[in-house]
């Protein structure tokens, strides 16, 4: 019987929680920059990084947010999204579920069109060359207004075939989900799945809030939401899908070490997490790195990864025939690595 690293390696998985922008490697940001004359405040690969060392949420935003700038092109969009799915290839990721920040390039005078054209040209070439299914997540960004999200909403609208829901990321603290109302209740009017960071940073209350207000369909991140335990159970009876991210929480310092993870807490309370790598090229790793992480560090069990595995289908957007075929595709996987 192979390792439990290497059976994890090979285990057919989803991917919920990632930032396509948050995919963007030091080489690949370097190459872009002087492919699109953009100057960076880097003067090279090993500059940008050092420049990863970020200690808190702010800090890596506003890294993250310097980085976009040398996404200009359509090219640059494609070559992002495409270089995200080979890896979830290598992984044997066989179905993603990814967000785009159309703010943060729109706001920088980059065309909607440009964005999700370069980014939905990746993912249908993902879908026929390396057989990766996907979904297209459009997030708003909560440090801005609702009135921003409402415009990028609009300007949507004529690609809504190519979205299948909106989210909510960027700075939690100070900007709760009660700030995204009404755009969310318009999402959702015109059939978009919704979904929306919360419980990283900020309180319990604040998923509450998605749930009560925002009427999400998914939770991303969710830690926080163990401290109540009328939380724990509503999450538990509803099987609402978490999308933890655990490179990610040591990384933003959401746990203090890799050992305090709450991810098998939350399978023994009967939660339906997940393991994601949110932002991989900032916070140390891809899917498979940040299963191995787990098992190095909390001695996750062969049984709890294939349940994690099985999450990520069971928790994904898909439609339930194709749920069955990935979860028999487990079945499959376990069966031939049994002895």
């Amino acid at each position: 019987m192979p390792s439990l690293i290497d059976f994890v390696r090979g285990l057919p998985k989803a991917e919920l929680h990632l930032h396509l922008e948050g995919s963007l490697e030091p080489e690949q940001m370097f190459a872009m920059s002087e492919r699109n004359r953009i100057k960076l405040p880097y003067s090279s690969v090993d500059e940008i990084r050092n420049a990863y060392n970020f200690n808190n949420l702010q800090e890596f935003l506003d890294i993250y947010y310097a980085g976009m700038s040398v996404l200009q092109q359509e090219e640059d969009f494609y070559d992002l999204t495409m270089a995200y799915l080979k890896r979830c290839k290598a992984d044997n990721v066989r179905h993603v579920e990814v967000f785009f920040d159309p703010q943060g390039h729109t706001e920088r005078g980059i065309p909607f069109s440009v964005v999700i054209n370069g980014i939905n040209r990746a993912l249908e070439d993902g879908k026929k060359h390396l057989n990766i299914s996907y979904k297209l997540i459009m997030s708003f960004l909560r440090h801005l207004s609702e009135a921003d999200a409402f415009e990028t909403l609009k300007q949507a609208t004529p690609y809504l075939e190519l979205i299948h829901g909106v989210g909510l990321d960027s700075s939690e603290l100070g900007h709760p989900p009660s700030k995204f109302v009404n755009v969310f209740k318009a999402a959702g009017d015109m059939g978009l799945l919704r979904v929306a960071h919360a419980g990283e940073e900020g309180p319990p209350s604040y998923v509450e809030e998605a749930l009560d207000l925002l009427d999400i369909d998914r939770l991303d991140h969710g830690n926080r939401a163990l401290e109540s335990d009328s939380l724990v159970t509503r999450l538990a009876n509803n099987q609402i899908a978490l999308t933890v991210c655990p490179l990610s929480n040591l990384k933003l310092c959401v746990v203090n070490d890799m050992s305090d993870h709450p991810i098998q807490t939350m399978l023994e309370k009967g939660l339906l997490a997940t393991v994601n790598s949110d932002d991989p090229s900032y916070f140390g790793g891809y899917i498979n790195d940040n299963y191995v992480a787990l098992i190095e560090s909390v001695d996750l069990t062969r049984e709890q990864a294939i349940q994690l595995a099985k999450n990520s289908f069971s928790g994904s957007f898909l439609s339930p025939q194709e749920k069955s075929k990935y979860l028999d595709e487990i079945d499959a996987y376990i069966t031939q690595n049994t002895h």
